[in-house]
């Protein structure tokens, strides 16, 4: 009997839908109520997946792939209401500041300049350093947590500078400076291990909703980090960096049908030698950190493990790189150790070479499959269902990256909208994005996930992301009572018709909801 495959995924559907999308009165998603009430929506559309993009503390560009760190949270996502009902802060210090306007948007440059003025007030209040949970907390997170504090303890220090501009003695860890700052800093150090302690408790809660429910956590992770970050500057010897700590080449694509030019997103490439010599120690640590957060864990850009692109970071443009050989097997290896229970999704989408697959065969992760990319070029198109041969893979409707389903079509040939109208046997737009979905749950593939805005049929004024573009990404919030009765009703049925429905049971009730 042959042995079953530990990352073979359920039967089920989900959505996807980022933290920062959830509604709240301060401007941006949150681990509070709503959080809550997203779980019990799942539940009663009979979803297996919550989907969430990065996690981590977003900096310039406010994208959640370019972290300042690959461990830490982020604090805009701790809730203020729960902080009140903590005894920690006052319900009119938190209406003293504007969040934005527009409930559908995040107005990112307001929750900057609000939020760590009243979580300050928060760990001003609390006791959280006399307690066991906090020195539990900060034991077991060791690796990464002191790093990261001191390291943000120093943005704010150098006016938010990257750390390549900082003076040279902290930039290159000399000893005398790290002591000397960490003196200096000490109370500052110590507020942002407040907000990861903060950041970790809330969201513990919500997943352990989530997965009392039946609802299992599909986080994402960035196969690369962001320069301005705590691990660059506390791990340089694991990056490919110049004497002066500048990076050497950086990672990106090639140019290709979405980008005439490629796409240079900046992040400092691994020194893979090195992590080799170190047993890949980072990457375990990273990894065995992300399946405490999630249920499954989504690689993005996972085919940089077998073949990655390097461009010289001199180069403006993508243009001019070459590809190099990953550490394969190597890595993958240490990630299973690492996850222990946890499972893996290999975001496979774009050059796939003989490696990859055969590396996602070893491993047994399951792939990804994009509905919206199926209508180009007939019946042999591999992302149509019936071209499917592997069943333990996710079928989207589109990801973050992608425009909306609604979006998308309104925008391709009449060649391609009338295949797809032939494939789902309708003949509008709007009838075409409700085809999609039950396309999708009929599909052979064990997962269906679709964004929230298309279950919405809304337009691309809701996309989430345009890669390769600076500016306008990572805004889009879901209204309260956006989702009503139908969608989930909808949703349920698909479900129940095409297996990927259990036995339905009531959402348990939290403490904080009763």
């Amino acid at each position: 009997m042959a042995k079953k495959n530990k990352n073979e995924l359920e039967r089920g559907a989900g959505l996807l839908l980022p933290i920062s999308s959830l509604p709240s009165p301060y401007g941006i998603g949150t681990f509070g109520d709503e959080g809550y009430r997203f779980v019990d929506m799942l539940v009663k559309a009979r979803q297996k997946y919550w989907q969430v993009l990065p996690l981590g503390p977003t900096s310039y560009g406010d994208s959640p792939y370019q972290s300042f760190s690959a461990f830490a949270g982020n604090p805009y996502y701790i809730d203020l209401d729960y902080l009140v009902k903590e005894g920690l802060l006052m319900q009119d210090e938190i209406y003293a500041h504007d969040w934005g306007d527009n409930p559908a948007y995040v107005d990112y440059e307001k929750i900057f300049y609000a939020r760590f003025d009243v979580l300050r007030k928060a760990y001003q209040r609390s006791n959280h350093k006399r307690t066991k949970k906090y020195t539990k907390f900060c034991e077991e997170n060791s690796f990464w947590l002191e790093d990261y504090s001191f390291y943000m303890a120093l943005k704010v220090h150098y006016d938010n500078q990257e750390w390549l501009k900082w003076d040279e003695d902290i930039r290159f860890r000399k000893p005398e400076a790290m002591e000397r700052y960490s003196k200096k800093l000490k109370k500052e150090i110590e507020f942002w291990k407040f907000t990861q302690f903060k950041f970790y408790e809330q969201w513990f809660k919500l997943k352990e909703y989530a997965n009392k429910n039946g609802v299992k956590i599909i986080g994402d992770i960035p196969l690369y980090v962001a320069l301005d970050s705590a691990d660059v500057w506390a791990h340089g010897r694991l990056f490919e960096l110049d004497e002066r700590k500048n990076p050497i080449n950086i990672a990106g694509v090639p140019p290709d049908k979405f980008s005439e030019t490629g796409q240079r997103w900046g992040n400092p490439l691994y020194d893979w030698d090195a992590m080799e010599k170190e047993d890949f120690n980072w990457w375990y640590e990273r990894m065995h950190s992300s399946a405490e957060l999630y249920d499954i864990i989504r690689i993005d850009h996972f085919i940089g493990i077998v073949r990655y692109f390097a461009i010289p970071a001199e180069c403006e443009t993508a243009e001019k790189g070459v590809y190099r050989k990953g550490p394969g097997k190597k890595l993958t290896d240490v990630i299973d150790r690492a996850v222990g229970d946890a499972q893996i999704i290999a975001e496979d989408l774009g050059v796939v070479v003989p490696e990859v697959i055969n590396l996602m065969k070893k491993t047994g992760y399951p792939g990804m499959k994009i509905l919206s990319f199926a209508f180009n070029s007939g019946p042999s198109n591999e992302y149509l269902p019936h071209n499917y041969e592997n069943v333990n893979q996710i079928v989207y409707g589109g990801t973050h990256d992608n425009e909306t389903l609604i979006g998308f079509f309104k925008d391709q040939t009449e060649e391609e909208i009338k295949y797809a109208f032939e494939y789902m046997n309708v003949d509008n737009i709007w009838d075409l994005a409700d085809a999609i979905i039950r396309t999708a749950y009929a599909s052979p593939s064990t997962a269906a996930i679709f964004q929230v805005q298309d279950i919405l049929k809304l337009d691309n004024s809701a996309r989430m992301n345009t890669p390769a573009v600076l500016g306008g990404n990572w805004m889009w919030r879901m209204v309260r009572d956006s989702i009503r009765e139908e969608h989930l009703k909808k949703l349920e049925t698909l479900a129940c018709i095409y297996g990927r429905c259990e036995i339905k049971e009531e959402p348990k009730e939290t403490e904080e909801l009763k």
